[in-house]
């Protein structure tokens, strides 16, 4: 299984919203939209994870204009482990 991640979404995108997106390129086994923990206001990224077809929605979607804001997609990062947390 492969998890993606995909920034810059719109903030009224919803995760059925991007499951129903990355679903035209293969099975989509979950979809969760990170949300700021003080406000609960989504951040304007997430991560999809899918088995087959995930190479294929990142090359489609990567750039493409979606709710007027251009998606960044790609492989997500492992999560680094034990390090300094940032806050922005």
């Amino acid at each position: 299984m492969k998890r993606i991640y995909v920034g810059n979404l719109p903030y009224n995108a919803t995760e059925d919203d991007i499951r129903a997106l990355f679903a035209q390129y293969g099975t989509v086994q979950s979809v969760s939209i990170l949300t700021d923990r003080e406000t609960g206001q989504p951040r304007g990224f997430g991560f999809v994870e899918m088995n087959e077809g995930a190479n294929d929605a990142i090359a489609a979607l990567d750039q493409k204009d979606y709710g007027g804001r251009n998606l960044r997609v790609n492989i997500a990062r492992p999560r680094e482990e034990g390090g300094p947390k940032r806050r922005w």
